[in-house]
């Protein structure tokens, strides 16, 4: 089964969704309580020290350079081997950065922080909710993707707001689902009184209707992609019954010049009425999508 992947509440900056997204094992240690290393003393005197002899390059150059021009020219070769003796000295003392101290990792770890609770990671549904999300996004990500949203034959600036906000609502509940069967099945393994059964069996039951309703948004979801997909297959033929249109003059052209203008009937001329009926099909498709839109909104 396919990984659902970091889900982020789409109120988060688009930067930093990004960032979230494409860190889940980093993520996973954070949640785990991975804290990046501080920065040493150490550590800022090696880069001090780094910048001085960055700054100091020039001057030397400039120095040796002079002596070289000069009757002190051994001095000038001398100043060199003395300044790549510090730099190489330098370069040694100088040790890899730790894995676990990479800015990009701190980076990471800071906005993880910040926005805990804005985002779910894949470890946190189980496999039923797992498949339940894959649906939902695959649902979504259909309407998007479509051409018909793309051309604006759908509302396609509510769908860019709203989609998101439902695929963060169910991956939030699901996420919550999947919590609370585990440590119910935990319960449930360790074995329970006779007395307590009466109290589980409600319990059982709602986490069934929870997971009813979340299937409920999951299916509308995916009534609606069935409507774009409908409509996205009548644009692209209307499409092509338009480019064949387009053709028909030199079809016909062709026709009278070989003497067999007396057969270009039904097959060809049928193209303009295959057009119209597209039309209507996409827009009927059209229509039908935006009802089940609404029903998504209600």
């Amino acid at each position: 089964m396919q990984s659902v992947g970091v889900v982020v509440d789409p109120a988060v900056p688009p930067e930093v969704a990004g960032l979230l997204r494409a860190n889940a094992p980093l993520l996973a240690r954070i949640k785990a309580g991975w804290v990046p290393p501080p920065e040493t003393r150490a550590d800022r005197r090696k880069g001090q020290t780094g910048l001085v002899l960055l700054a100091a390059t020039p001057v030397v150059v400039a120095l040796m350079a002079v002596l070289l021009a000069t009757a002190a020219a051994p001095a000038g070769f001398t100043l060199l081997g003395l300044f790549v003796l510090v730099v190489l000295t330098r370069m040694a003392s100088i040790t890899e950065v730790p894995y676990d101290d990479r800015p990009d990792e701190r980076a990471v770890y800071e906005r993880a922080r910040w926005y805990d609770g804005r985002y779910l990671l894949p470890e946190e549904f189980d496999e039923d909710a797992s498949r339940v999300l894959t649906r939902a996004q695959r649902a979504i990500g259909a309407v998007l993707r479509s051409h018909v949203n793309a051309e604006g034959l759908l509302d396609d600036a509510r769908n860019a707001v709203m989609l998101p906000t439902q695929e963060w609502e169910i991956a939030r509940l699901l996420a919550k689902l999947s919590a609370l069967r585990r440590e119910h099945h935990d319960l449930l393994a360790r074995g329970i009184a006779p007395e307590v059964a009466a109290v589980v069996e409600p319990l059982d039951r709602a986490l069934a209707n929870s997971e009813a309703a979340v299937i409920t948004r999951v299916e509308a979801l995916e009534r609606y992609a069935a409507h774009v997909a409908e409509a996205e297959r009548a644009y692209h033929a209307r499409g092509q019954i338009e480019e064949l249109r387009a053709r028909l003059p030199r079809y016909e052209e062709l026709l009278a010049e070989a003497g067999a203008d007396s057969l270009a009937v039904p097959e060809i001329e049928r193209l303009a009425q295959d057009a119209d009926q597209l039309e209507q099909i996409l827009r009927r498709s059209v229509r039908s999508a935006h009802e089940a839109f609404r029903y998504l909104e209600g």
